[in-house]
């Protein structure tokens, strides 16, 4: 085994009373990791949805380049925003420079799941700290396989194998009326994100457990149903998914690397003061289609 892929001694510790995640200690990523400690991530992140990797002083090329062994890389229809050099990166910030913010800076405002607007959405997101404020800019996540687990019987009958309308452009107007991160989009980035259909409830791909699958974000309605009983059955939906025992509130460290799985979790962004700087690089792994 060549010396840069001699497996690594860390621990995968998960967080003690919390509804997901866990710590990776003692890794290296700016060391290609050999099959053996890949695997074992791999496994980690279907069985804790999220994986916290400490104290990583990482390039974006290294990021990038560990994304790429979860498989194909997607790139975010807001271009503005890729990091320069490296399009797979989108730059999360709340940073201007000359008067022009250098990043989206609302990422995250809305509970959601990565790319759900897409035909194949996310597998998973990683999320590299950069810069990080001295008070607030926690991330949230959300247990969906839990949420599932626990909806009511006759509310989960009435669901399953129902199908919902995902859009990426929901709730972008309001976005942009609010935040100047939001530029408007050409003709040819909002043919890029055409709404989609996907389940109310998928079936992870990989473990083959349900998982909810809608999001205030980028869920517009539930199909099959009437107008009105979609927005009931939408609230209730919405509230359910993000109760507080389903979820895990990451407070950032420096260089902290943040990989969590799309297929069974929504996030949030809890947001910081404005004049604080907060910077964040962001990779998207391509998922499959929803069944």
């Amino acid at each position: 085994m060549p010396f840069d892929t001699i497996r690594q001694d860390f621990a995968i510790q998960p967080f003690a009373g919390a509804a997901l995640g866990a710590e990776v200690l003692g890794l290296d990523l700016s060391r290609p990791l050999s099959d053996d400690d890949f695997q074992r991530l791999h496994r980690a992140h279907l069985d804790h949805h999220v994986l916290v990797f400490r104290d990583q002083k990482i390039t974006p090329a290294e990021q990038v380049a560990f994304s790429r062994r979860f498989g194909e890389l997607q790139i975010h229809v807001l271009r503005l925003f890729q990091l320069a050099g490296h399009p797979e990166v989108l730059v999360i910030s709340n940073i201007r420079e000359n008067g022009e913010p250098i990043g989206l800076g609302d990422a995250g405002h809305y509970w959601h799941s990565d790319l759900s607007y897409k035909e194949t959405p996310s597998l998973g997101s990683m999320l590299h700290a950069q810069e990080l404020p001295a008070e607030g800019g926690d991330t949230l996540f959300a247990n969906q396989h839990t949420a599932w687990d626990t909806l009511p019987g006759e509310l989960k009958r009435e669901v399953e194998g129902l199908q919902a309308e995902h859009s990426y452009l929901a709730r972008y107007e309001e976005l942009a009326q609010r935040n100047p991160w939001r530029p408007k989009l050409s003709q040819a980035q909002i043919d890029e994100v055409v709404p989609v259909r996907h389940p109310v409830v998928r079936t992870h791909p990989e473990t083959g457990r349900k998982a909810l699958f809608v999001s205030e974000h980028f869920t517009t309605r539930i199909l099959g149903v009437s107008e009105q009983r979609s927005r009931e059955l939408l609230d209730l939906l919405f509230a359910h998914s993000v109760r507080p025992e389903f979820v895990y509130r990451h407070q950032w460290q420096p260089h902290d690397m943040v990989f969590w799985d799309n297929r069974s979790l929504q996030h949030l962004a809890a947001g910081c003061p404005d004049q604080l700087r907060r910077k964040l690089y962001r990779t998207t792994i391509a998922g499959d289609v929803p069944f």
